[in-house]
This record gives structure tokens, sequence and C-alpha cells, in this order.
């Protein structure tokens, strides 16, 4: 079966590991994603009902606005594709005015812009909330016309959040399956890449969601499947669960030489 990419670039995106969780991912009839990202594993996975969750509010404006306006957004975000706007000094114009606007649909053009044209599509913003990342050099960005269509249609069936991860997980009840991509935990101390968004996720919050992701397998009857790093840590963090190891290709790293494999952990609470 032909996996289907996101039209984001997103960093410890899920697309690699997609064969891994489907085949530990449990039936059911609703997935639920508090940390969907780019949403690889809803793109791939064949859910009646979807309730995907993200801390980055233009992120789920984005998703949206391509879920309710496919057409028309596939036809404007297409005019920022051109080699014109594929220059330094034009994506930091394009930059600004982004951080300076309140308009969702046009925050959401630039947003995919600035993704397919930054620094390692990395997403990351400073303490006052505008988006930061350098100019990325591509010599000619891609403009994921399929995958925005492919995304529109399996939109329909999603219904997209902008919470804390918390309150997605209280939204699960019977019948439901939660599948968890919290921000991994750093394999050393100069691989921290947990500030994504402004709202770090500390170790505290690594620790409540194992808590909690028990807590519903024991208590709603709902199986949590919780993807990180095999490490120490989170082999204590996740000791009540079935843990499954699998090998990730690791391509977060400006340096190639360091784009080696590293094994992951699938913790199932079922």
């Amino acid at each position: 079966m032909k996996k289907n990419r996101a039209f984001l670039k997103w960093a410890g995106g899920k697309y690699p590991l997609v064969d891994d969780i489907k085949r530990y991912l449990p039936a059911g009839d609703c997935l639920i994603e508090p940390f969907v990202g780019a949403g690889s594993v809803f793109l791939n996975t064949d859910y009646e009902a979807y309730i995907l969750a993200d801390i980055n509010n233009d992120l789920i404006a984005l998703y949206n606005i391509v879920k309710l306006r496919h057409v028309e957004f596939i036809r404007d975000a297409r005019e920022l594709f051109t080699p014109e706007f594929n220059q330094s000094e034009r994506y930091y114009q394009l930059r600004a005015e982004f951080n300076a606007s309140t308009d969702s649909y046009r925050r959401s053009l630039l947003f995919l812009y600035l993704n397919r044209h930054c620094y390692n599509g990395l997403c990351r913003y400073n303490l006052s909330g505008s988006f930061n990342v350098p100019f990325g050099r591509y010599k000619k960005p891609y403009f994921p016309e399929d995958e925005l269509h492919w995304f529109s249609e399996k939109a329909q069936n999603a219904q997209f959040v902008c919470e804390h991860y918390q309150q997605t997980l209280l939204k699960a009840e019977k019948g439901s399956v939660v599948y968890c991509d919290p921000p991994y935990v750093p394999l050393s101390a100069t691989a921290n890449f947990t500030a994504y968004h402004t709202n770090s996720f500390s170790m505290t919050d690594q620790k409540n969601l194992a808590r909690m992701a028990e807590q519903l397998s024991l208590e709603q009857r709902v199986p949590v499947l919780i993807s990180n790093h095999d490490t120490e840590l989170t082999r204590d963090w996740y000791a009540s669960a079935v843990l499954h190891v699998v090998t990730a290709r690791r391509t977060i790293s400006s340096n190639i030489l360091q784009r080696s494999k590293v094994t992951e952990l699938l913790a199932l609470y079922s």
C-alpha cells in the first residue's frame, strides 16, 4: 500500500515509522492524537473519525483552512512557490509579514511558504512568539499540491483542535485509540530539540503523559501508544507498558554524517 506524505516538512515527523506504528496501533472507532505534528499517522491510517490536536495554533489554523477551503488555498499558495519568492530578501519580508499578520488565511498561506523555504523545515518561535527560522537556500522548493488534496480529503473525518495534551486526553472514551508523539527526550545534552514551540515539553510533562496513558488504559479501557527515544529514562517512565523497539533514521542533524539510525520505543498501554 502506498504511503502518503504530509504536505509539511516536520522535525521528528513520523513518515519513516508509519509501518511500525500501524503494526502496534489497536483497532477502534476514533484515533486521538494530542501531538499531531505533520499528521503522517493520521494520513496513513483508516479510522472512522479523528481528533487531532497540537499546541501550535498556526498549525491547527492551517489544517482547518485546508480542510474547508483547499481549492482556493492551493491556488493562492502556488503563487508563493515561484523563483521570485525563493530569494533571501523576499523570504525575510514574508517572514516579517507572517509575524505581524492577524489574518488567519494569510498566515496559513505564509506558514506553508515558510515551512517549505526555511532552513531544514524547522518550526521555531522566539520567546515573543515570532517565527525565527532562517532562509533555507533550496534550489527549487517543492509545492505539495497532491499532498494538500489528499490531506483535505482525509480531513473531512477529522476535528482539529489547538489545546494542551491533557485536555485532548480527557476526550478519550471507550472505542477511542490514542497515539502520542511528544517532543522526544534528548539523546544528549547537545541534541535538545524539545523547544519546537514556545511551550517546551519538560521532564514533568513526559512523566505526566506516561501516567495519564496508564490511567486511560486501566480506567477507561482506552489503548494508548507512545513513541519516544529508547533511553534508560523512557524505559523507566513506560515500565508498565508493553515496549516495542524500532529503528528510525534521524535526519534532523545538519551534518549528514550524523544522520544515523537511532532506536526508538513504541510503548503500548492496552
